[in-house]
C-alpha cells in the first residue's frame, strides 16, 4: 500500500500536465526507498521499478500495460489487472495469506540490488536500448512540462556533471 505522501506528489505532477509514467515514477521512488530502509528486499532493480509500477496502476495512475513484443503475456495481464483495478474496474479479492507469502519471501531478499551503482547499470543499459532519436524525443518533451526554474536546474546538473567528467 503506498503511503498518503506518495500519492499527493503523483497528484501534483498530475495537475502540472507531467505524463503517466512521471507520475509512476513516485511510487517506484517509493519502492527502491522502501528496500533502502530495508522493509523487504528484491531480486534485481527491474522487481523493484515493476513493484512500484504495479502500485502506481492500483493507485489510478493511468498507465497501460507494456505493448505486445515488450513484456511477457502473464506481465501485460498482470498490468492490465492492476490498471483495471486501479480505474474501478475491477474489483480485486483480498488475498492475505498470498499477501504474507509474498512479504515472507521478499524479506529474504538481498538490499543491495537497489543500490546506486546497480541502479545506474539498469538506467544505462535502458537508455542504451533506446536509440537516439528517441532520447532525443524525450527529452524535448520533457522541456515542454519542465518550466523555467526546471530547465535552468537541470543546465546546472549537466554543467556540473560534465565539468566532473572532464576533471576525472
Amino acid at each position: 500500500m503506498p503511503d498518503k505522501q506518495t500519492i499527493r506528489k503523483a497528484r501534483r505532477a498530475k495537475r502540472s500536465g507531467k505524463s503517466s509514467s512521471t507520475q509512476a515514477g513516485e511510487f517506484v521512488r517509493a519502492e527502491i526507498d522502501k528496500v533502502r530502509r530495508g522493509k523487504h528486499g528484491v531480486r534485481s532493480p527491474k522487481q523493484a521499478i515493476a513493484i512500484g509500477l504495479s502500485e502506481a496502476r492500483r493507485a489510478g495512475v493511468d498507465l497501460p500495460p507494456p505493448r505486445r513484443g515488450q513484456a511477457k503475456a502473464s506481465t501485460r495481464r498482470s498490468a492490465g489487472y492492476a490498471q483495471a483495478a486501479g480505474q474501478g474496474k475491477r474489483k480485486p479479492q483480498r488475498r492475505p495469506r498470498v499477501a504474507r507469502a509474498v512479504k515472507r519471501v521478499l524479506k529474504h531478499e538481498p538490499r543491495s540490488t537497489v543500490s546506486h551503482d546497480a541502479l545506474s547499470r539498469q538506467t544505462r543499459g535502458a537508455a542504451r536500448r533506446r536509440t537516439a532519436t528517441q532520447r532525443a524525443s524525450a527529452a524535448r518533451k520533457a522541456v515542454r512540462t519542465k518550466g523555467a526554474a526546471g530547465r535552468s536546474a537541470a543546465a546546472r546538473k549537466a554543467a556540473k556533471t560534465r565539468a566532473r567528467r572532464r576533471a576525472a
